[in-house]
């Protein structure tokens, strides 16, 4: 990681990465994105990068060999491999969502060391419309516990909430406004336009989208999801192979004095990938 400057903290967070083109279009417009921003910390939500749904070794290694430094994931992270044994062959830090019982206590947050200054990472899973069998944890409360745990006073605290509902996401930015650097949605793939630093503080976007094909149906090829929505039966979903990737992301800036945010910006950059 790049030294700091004296006063901030610099990330680069990229939403859902989809399948094989979308880890494509990470490779073709990454290294741009590093030159232009100058993060000291780049992070992807990687829960859909074995195509479309889970991980690999594999997969996770070319995130790797990429340069990112952590991964965040969500309900569809444990639908391949073993994500223990999987980031543990890669070599990269992979957070699974903390209020998940899958997750095991390693993979609930990261503090990374950042110069001077640390930036401990989360990532939540919401419940509405995806706790189906009740089985997950308040994502609130299981933030108040993680802070508890984790927090220093000193520590930027980056957020990945990972939910279905805006209105789930929304409340969480507002209850951890001034608490956090960042809280990010992901999961609904559609990049939201309420990109904005609260009134506490806490960098807020309610999704920040995916890394994912432009012609498609939130990544999956589009004549398969109009099939399914007209036949209203069972479909198996593929993902286009080449075409146009929007790449979605966040640039955020934080003051290492508060650990708040001093700066956040959308990203979006359109690549053609070629198969």
């Amino acid at each position: 990681m790049n030294t700091p400057d004296n006063l901030s903290m610099k990330i680069l967070f990229f939403g859902d990465i989809i399948g094989k083109i979308g880890r494509t279009a990470m490779v073709q417009v990454f290294g741009e994105l590093k030159k232009k921003y100058q993060p000291d910390v780049t992070i992807a939500n990687v829960e859909n990068i074995a195509h479309g749904k889970g991980v690999t070794a594999k997969t996770l290694t070319e995130m790797k060999e990429l340069g990112l430094t952590c991964l965040t994931s969500g309900n569809h992270v444990w639908k391949k491999e073993n994500v223990v044994t999987a980031s543990e062959e890669a070599g990269i830090c992979l957070l699974t969502p903390a209020n998940d019982p899958r997750t095991t206590q390693a993979m609930r947050a990261v503090k990374l060391r950042v110069g001077s200054n640390n930036l401990i990472v989360v990532n939540l899973l919401g419940r509405v419309f995806i706790d189906d069998d009740n089985t997950l944890r308040c994502p609130f409360k299981e933030i108040d516990a993680i802070l508890a745990d984790y927090q220093d006073g000193s520590s930027a605290v980056l957020v990945d909430v990972h939910a279905e509902a805006t209105s789930e996401k929304i409340a969480l930015g507002w209850y951890l406004d001034g608490r956090a650097a960042a809280v990010l949605g992901t999961h609904t793939h559609i990049p939201t336009s309420d990109v904005k630093i609260l009134p506490k503080g806490t960098g807020y976007v309610t999704d920040v989208g995916m890394v994912g094909p432009v012609d498609s149906v939130l990544g999956v090829k589009k004549e398969l999801v109009i099939e399914k929505f007209l036949s209203n039966g069972p479909v198996v979903f593929d993902f286009p192979e080449d075409g146009a990737v929007e790449v979605n992301g966040i640039y955020l800036e934080t003051d290492d004095t508060t650990g708040l945010a001093k700066n956040i910006e959308k990203i979006q950059e359109i690549v053609i990938v070629k198969n």
